[in-house]
Parts: C-alpha cells; sequence; structure tokens
C-alpha cells in the first residue's frame, strides 16, 4: 500500500496503489524540517501501518515473505538445541502460561513476549537464519515477533504475511535512515539489529490492531526496550548475539501490548529532538524513513543462508570450496590460503573467537570437512584434526581492492589457493548462494536445506502448507506443522 499524494493512505484493496511517499530532502537535520505537509514523520508511517493489507502487497512480495517466514520458522526449531536457544527456552518458560504461545521445538508455551524471545533468539542460535543486502538479520527479531502475536490472536495467514512486510519495511527503514549497519557501527558501536525491533512493533502492532496513534506510543515504548553494543562480537559461544535478536522481538511485542492497554510515549519518536534519528541518525539519510513506502517492500532484500556461519564468511566458503572442485586440488597440496573481502565484512568476520563467525576458521574446517552439511557442528572436535589444524595456520585474510572497490558494503569474497607447486587458484564471489541480488530462490532450494535437518517435521508437507499461507484461515495451521520436541 502507497501513501496517497495527501499522505492519508486511500486503501484500495484489490490494487496496490504505486505512488511512493515523499522523500524528506538529504539536508533534513531537525525537528521543524522533518515535517512533511504539517505531519510528523512518525504520524505518516503509523498511518501507512495502521491501514496495510496483504492485497495491497504484491505476488512476489508475498511469495518472498512466505519463504521468509517458512525459512525463520525452521532456523527457530533448528536453532532451538543451540546453547542460547535451549536456555531461553527454559526462561520463557518460567513464565508459564498455558494455552497462550508456543516455543518453537518443544511442546512448551509462554506468555506473548516471552515466546517472541525465545523463539527469535532460536532462530538466530546456529547463524542459519536469514540476512538482508542493508545488513544484520532482521527475520530472526521480526518473524518471531509477527508469528507469536499471530498465534495469540488467531490471525490469518494473510494477515500475518501482511505484518511480515510490514515489520520489515518499518525496520530495514529505521536502519537505513541511521546510516546503515556498517556506519551505526563506526559512528555509535552499536550493531543495527536493534532497530528492527520497531519493525517487530509494527508487526505485532498490526496484528493486534492498533491505530494509527497506538502504533507511534509502541515505537516510543520499544526504544527503551532494545539496545545492542557492538562488544558483543567479542564473546567466546554466540550466546548474547543470539540472545540480542529474540530480546528485540521481546522488546517490539511487548511495546506493542503496552500502547494497546492505553501506555504511551512520544508521539514522534522517530523524528522528534532527541529521538530515533537524533540519537541515532547521522543527518544524510533521514529521507529513507518515507522513500519508497508502499512501493519499494523491503523484505525483497532478504537474503537465505545455507551455511551454518556468519553472513559475511558465506562467499569466501563458496569460493574456496568452488576453487577446490573446479580445479580437481587435493586437500594435502595446499600450501596457503588468502581470503580478500570488503573491509567493513572483513571487520566483522576477521579472527573472531566465536567459530561460526570467523572466516578463517570456517574456511579451514569447510576444506578438512569437504564440505560441511547444515546440522554440522565442527567444533570444537574439529580443533583436534590435523588437516583443520595445518589449514588454520595456512590462511590469511585481507582486503580485496577490487571489492572494496566495486562493493565496499558487500559480502563477495575472493579466494587464492597457492599449491605446493607454485600454482595460484582464484575464485571470486560477489553474492553468495542465498543473496537476493543473485536471483530468487525455490521452494526446492528451501526443501533441500532443511530436508534432514528437523527430525519432527515434514518438510515438504510443511513446505506445502507454508506456499499456501495466504489462504489459511488461521496462520496456527502453519506452526502446528513443524512440530514439537522437548529440549
Amino acid at each position: 500500500m502507497a501513501l496517497s499524494a495527501s499522505l492519508v493512505p486511500a486503501v484500495s484493496a484489490a490494487q496496490p496503489n504505486t505512488q511512493a511517499a515523499p522523500a524528506l530532502p538529504q539536508s533534513s537535520t531537525s525537528n521543524a524540517e522533518r515535517l512533511i505537509g504539517g505531519r510528523t514523520l512518525t504520524a505518516i508511517v503509523a498511518s501507512y501501518a495502521s491501514q496495510s493489507r496483504a492485497e495491497a502487497i504484491p505476488p512476489a512480495v508475498r511469495e518472498r515473505a512466505k519463504k521468509v517466514i517458512f525459512d525463520e520458522m525452521a532456523c527457530a526449531c533448528f536453532g532451538r538445541r543451540s546453547p542460547a536457544g535451549e536456555m531461553t527456552a527454559r526462561y520463557a518458560a518460567m513464565y508459564h502460561s498455558a494455552g497462550e504461545t508456543r516455543i518453537y521445538g518443544t511442546d512448551l508455551r509462554a506468555p506473548l513476549p516471552y515466546a517472541a524471545l525465545a523463539n527469535g533468539t532460536a532462530g538466530h542460535g546456529f547463524e542459519v537464519d536469514g540476512a538482508h543486502v542493508i545488513g544484520g538479520h532482521p527475520g530472526a527479531s521480526i518473524v518471531h515477533a509477527a508469528t507469536a502475536t499471530a498465534e495469540l490472536h488467531k490471525s490469518s495467514g494473510a494477515d500475518l504475511i501482511n505484518a511480515v512486510v510490514l515489520g520489515y519495511d518499518i525496520g530495514v527503514r529505521m536502519v537505513e535512515a541511521c546510516g546503515g549497519l556498517f556506519a551505526m557501527i563506526d559512528r555509535r558501536h552499536l550493531q543495527s539489529d536493534f532497530l528492527f525491533s520497531l519493525g517487530c512493533c509494527a508487526a505485532s502492532g498490526r496484528l493486534m490492531g492498533l491505530s494509527a496513534e497506538q502504533q507511534a506510543h509502541a515505537w516510543a515504548l520499544t526504544t527503551f526496550q532494545a539496545n545492542g553494543l557492538n562488544a558483543l562480537f567479542a564473546e567466546k559461544h554466540h550466546i548474547s548475539k543470539s540472545f540480542c535478536n529474540g530480546q528485540y522481538a521481546f522488546g517490539g511485542v511487548s511495546g506493542a501490548l503496552l500502547a494497546s492497554i492505553g501506555m504511551e510515549g512520544n508521539e514522534d519518536i522517530i523524528g522528534a529532538k532527541d529521538g530515533v534519528l537524533d540519537a541515532w541518525g547521522d543527518g544524510q539519510h533521514d529521507a529513507a524513513v518515507t522513500a519508497g513506502l508502499g512501493q519499494a517492500f523491503k523484505i525483497m532484500g532478504a537474503n537465505f543462508k545455507f551455511f551454518n556461519a556468519g553472513y559475511p564468511i558465506h562467499a569466501a566458503i563458496e569460493a574456496a570450496m568452488g576453487a577446490i572442485t573446479r580445479d580437481h586440488i587435493p586437500t594435502d597440496t595446499i600450501a596457503s590460503i588468502h581470503v580478500g573481502m570488503p573491509r567493513a565484512a572483513l571487520a566483522v568476520v576477521d579472527n573472531r573467537a566465536m567459530h561460526n563467525i570467523c572466516v578463517q576458521d570456517m574456511v579451514a574446517a569447510n576444506i578438512a570437512a569437504g564440505g560441511l552439511k547444515l546440522a554440522d557442528e565442527p567444533f570444537p572436535a574439529m580443533l583436534s584434526n590435523p588437516t583443520y589444524v595445518r589449514l588454520r595456520a595456512a590462511i590469511t585474510a585481507g582486503v580485496d581492492p577490487d571489492l572494496q572497490r566495486d562493493a565496499p558494503e558487500g559480502r563477495g569474497a575472493r579466494v587464492t589457493i597457492v599449491t605446493r607447486d607454485g600454482k595460484q587458484h582464484a575464485l571470486r564471489v560477489d553474492n553468495p548462494r542465498g543473496h537476493s541480488l543473485r536471483g530468487e530462490i525455490s521452494w526446492n532450494d528451501l526443501a533441500d536445506k532443511w530436508r534432514g535437518s528437523l527430525p519432527h517435521c515434514d518438510v515438504d508437507a510443511t513446505i506445502r502448507i507454508a506456499s499456501s499461507l495466504e489462504t489459511l484461515p488461521q496462520a496456527e495451521t502453519l506452526f502446528a506443522a513443524f512440530g514439537t520436541a522437548r529440549v
């Protein structure tokens, strides 16, 4: 649904309006300058959010949303056995509320915010959840805020699709308006995923039927409950890194619940003095808040992952394994491996303590294992594998000047393998498999990803349900299809 010229949405249930929301001047720096037609940014976006409809979403966007919903739910079931997923499920179950909202991968239930917390945490537990071209992991937060709310409110499949699309539209625009992932890290020392909590709130609030005014209050209330210092990357075991995505879902759902019972906040939390843009923006990207709203759907930038590794590592793994396969390189002939990446991506994954977000560890492990499958957990056993130990010592990583020039915020990699005879074998991958710029993935791709990794779920039957989600009177039919298993 697009905004009309008057900035008051005129909703057509049959056809989406093709007129995009007006963009702000790039120079906007004050609250007064952020008004459009006398209306605040928050009022404009909240009006859009409160009137959004699945029928106004183009078919290709609905199709992408269904795949995202299925994949993120599968990630939560898969990640339930991760340390963070298991601990957070136990924590959420302490607030047991029989019959309310399920914790995926278990037979437990919990109050709505706590179920969203547990499912979002598990969703990112093993680094197989989707990423986004803007950076970060919106799905692990937004989808689980939406699905938990949809279950409690007995929402239809179409309403769930609309909520998830809306959540991406709001959450991703907030990151864009603050300059993007790497700018947030450099300027604010913050992992920008915390801004996805506003998308979680929008999705949950839409399913609750919040008015535009209530949505505005809910976003303000959500800002009190989410933050993400980039220092989280220094931990060793991928526990708080997983937990933060669940916390953003918790914060968004809680903000919507508080607003639904009359709690209030700043009515223009996005554009007000000392609001979102003042606190975290750079004064150069305010236009992103409304640009293309209702026309450019941000879920189309969602990327799918096929390796259990941080997203900047995927192209490096694909390039390394591709070069070995293409040139028939025996592992024992490898003398050195160099991984080249854009500077920003390299900074996220270079020699990290967490194995699955360390590019050197994951490239060496994949080569030593002859390719890792989704369900493989190579560490800590891999640390005593002599082939891994030798390859890990042979790996260097640095900035690739071509990738830095062509896509400085991209996820590409060039891997150069030198064999003992002095020959070089190089392969560049600009966008890893599953990246939105590489083309749409199929339902068969998702089936191949998950078969054998979800023992309590008939993957093919569940995909058939997910692919017809918009026809389901209750989205809970899909949730039940994933099955249960006590952790």
